[in-house]
């Protein structure tokens, strides 16, 4: 019997592939934060660079010192996609809207998107978005600036496919108001 004690007491006190059976707990708990932190760091960097570059592209929009065209809302478009740098391409829609007080609501002068990716802003969809548009004087305008663009996490860890939004609006710095070419302004 005092043998079978001593063999238990001596395996109780022997410390020898502790550190083994540790790391084997401990590594794969580590692997999965890491790529964890990976995959939400990954998610931010992309909404700030969408960010900065929807910010970028409504910069250049409100510095047009004449109408823009369809082939320049195009080039903006790319411009964004390429500050952006990655697979999936972003579309914008741009909105030139004006305030009314005499009809108490906010009037489309033109909304734009290459390639009709999409849909034009009516006078209708502009009332729903009210209360995210700033306050205007009668008669001043200003740019929405719209841009989607999808975002697909490195690794799919609790982040979900999903498209990335920003929606900005800028006064015109040269002009009253921006118009597109093809509209009578």
């Amino acid at each position: 019997m005092s043998f079978i004690s001593n063999a238990v007491r001596r395996f109780k006190q022997d410390e020898k592939g502790s550190v083994i059976v540790e790391a084997v707990m401990v590594v794969p708990m580590l692997a999965w934060a890491y790529a964890g932190l990976f995959s939400y760091w990954d998610a931010y960097r992309s909404i700030n660079t969408v960010q900065k570059a929807a910010y970028t592209i409504s910069d250049l929009i409100s510095r047009s010192q004449g109408s823009v065209d369809d082939a320049y809302i195009a080039g903006i478009r790319d411009t964004m996609n390429y500050m952006l740098g990655s697979e999936e391409a972003g579309q914008i829609r741009v909105t030139s809207y004006r305030w009314s007080d005499v009809d108490g609501a906010y009037s489309v002068i033109f909304s734009r998107s290459p390639n009709e990716a999409m849909p034009q802003l009516t006078d209708a969809d502009l009332a729903a978005l009210t209360a995210r548009l700033p306050v205007l004087a009668d008669g001043d305008a200003a740019v929405l600036v719209e841009a989607h663009v999808p975002y697909t996490a490195p690794i799919a860890f609790g982040v979900a496919p999903e498209v990335i939004d920003q929606f900005i609006v800028t006064r015109p710095r040269f002009l009253p108001k921006l118009c597109h070419e093809a509209e009578d302004c």
